[in-house]
């Protein structure tokens, strides 16, 4: 069978001052608030703030991952529609969301962890799964503590009944190649081509 070469992955930085921090400190009251680090002069009400905090800063975080994705399954879904040969064959959005979580390339694997990204399935699977909700980057006020301190377990759900929502063709076995980019990286690279012709 011949490689169908799809779109790059291409995935954009989002800027979100002190992002890495309050994830680490989320993190760290997370183990305080479950009796595995001693709370130090912080009361429960502080601990709870630097969670939730946190949190949020990962729904954002997985908002704009989301983007990307949907983007590159829309781009992916375009190519099967010009192709005479995919055309009509049960190729779905959820074709692509299952590939790039169950049968994420091995390419695309070693990529990413040399990113320093190890749980790439649910990072793929959660921002999909909140994209089913969030047209626009969620405002803090509008969600309930209860949803941020879990929104994985939401955002879990959420994939699981998307991809739930019909049948579709499994696009592991087609003989699809799919190369990941952060955005900095491709721009250079085509800055490169570009050069060379």
């Amino acid at each position: 069978m011949n490689a169908r070469k799809l779109p790059p992955l291409i995935l954009h930085p989002f800027a979100d001052a002190g992002g890495p921090e309050k994830l680490v400190e989320s993190s760290r009251a997370s183990l305080v608030l479950q009796g595995l680090l001693p709370a130090g002069d912080r009361n429960t009400q502080d601990v709870e703030r630097t969670l939730l905090e946190g949190r949020f800063c990962e729904i954002r975080m997985l908002f704009y991952v989301g983007k990307d994705l949907l983007r590159w399954i829309e781009q992916c879904l375009e190519l099967v529609e010009r192709s005479a040969d995919l055309r009509g064959s049960n190729i779905k959005y959820q074709s692509f969301a299952a590939y790039l979580v169950g049968h994420t390339p091995e390419a695309v694997q070693a990529k990413l962890k040399k990113w320093g990204v190890s749980d790439y399935r649910a990072i793929f699977s959660r921002a999909l799964g909140l994209s089913a909700v969030f047209a626009t980057v969620p405002q803090r006020e509008t969600l309930t503590d209860d949803f941020v301190r879990h929104y994985y377990r939401y955002a879990d759900q959420l994939f699981q009944i998307r991809q739930g929502e019909s049948a579709f063709a499994d696009v592991s076995e087609m003989g699809f190649e799919l190369e990941i980019f952060a955005s900095g990286e491709y721009s250079r690279m085509l800055e490169r081509e570009w050069a060379e012709t």
